[in-house]
């Protein structure tokens, strides 16, 4: 298991201070030092096992299922949309659901509703990306929760990305909805736990018509 990048600063900087610390009281410096531990284990980014069926799209983010929608949107059409709360205990590396091209990446700024809210996706902090596969464009949007105060991206504009591959991370607590193209069938529910890059949470289907099923959490 490997440190996220985003984590290597504040991790160093929590390491520092309890060192300083130490040499004032040990207490104090063990306090720190938990702090720095905590940091290590938030900014985790474990190794993944990326299922290799070409007809499957996987989890964008850890954590729990609770929206699965039919919408009608302009850059995908008719699609399903999924929306998946992390808590701070979840592993915050976001990663792409298929492989494909980024088209686009859109930050608008807002509030810092929790993150599970029905409003949330339409008036917090959140960023959207635009992805192009061969079965369709797909939009991924981070967005900021009560305790998650900035958004990071590791990508760029016109970047070839696979499946999988980790494309950024919400700190402290946030949600990612993801919409699937319209050959794509969700095949999640309501509560259930998905893991970035290895749940499958998504088939593509032979035809272009898909039977979508809308669920709202309780």
């Amino acid at each position: 298991m490997k440190i996220a990048p985003e984590g290597i600063v504040p991790i160093a900087a929590a390491v520092f201070m309890a060192c300083g610390a130490w040499l004032i009281s040990p207490v104090l410096g063990g306090i720190m030092g938990l702090c720095a531990l905590f940091l290590a284990w938030f900014y985790r980014e474990p190794h993944v096992d990326v299922p290799s069926d070409p007809q499957a799209f996987v989890s964008p983010a850890d954590g729990k299922v609770v929206e699965v929608e039919s919408t009608d949107i302009p850059f995908v059409g008719n699609s399903a949309k999924i929306g998946i709360f992390m808590t701070v205990a979840d592993v915050h590396v976001n990663r792409i659901p298929y492989e494909g091209k980024i088209s686009f990446l859109k930050y608008r700024k807002g509030k810092h509703l929790v993150a599970f809210a029905p409003k949330s996706s339409e008036i917090n902090e959140r960023l959207y990306t635009g992805l192009e596969t061969k079965h369709g464009n797909v939009l991924l949007v981070q967005i900021a929760g009560l305790l998650a105060r900035r958004i990071a991206c590791r990508v760029k504009v016109d970047q070839f990305m696979a499946k999988g591959q980790a494309y950024g991370m919400i700190k402290f607590g946030s949600k990612v909805d993801v919409y699937l193209p319209p050959c794509v069938k969700p095949i999640v529910k309501i509560g259930d736990r998905v893991k970035a890059g290895s749940s499958v949470i998504g088939m593509v289907l032979e035809d272009e018509g898909s039977d979508i099923v809308e669920q709202k959490s309780s």
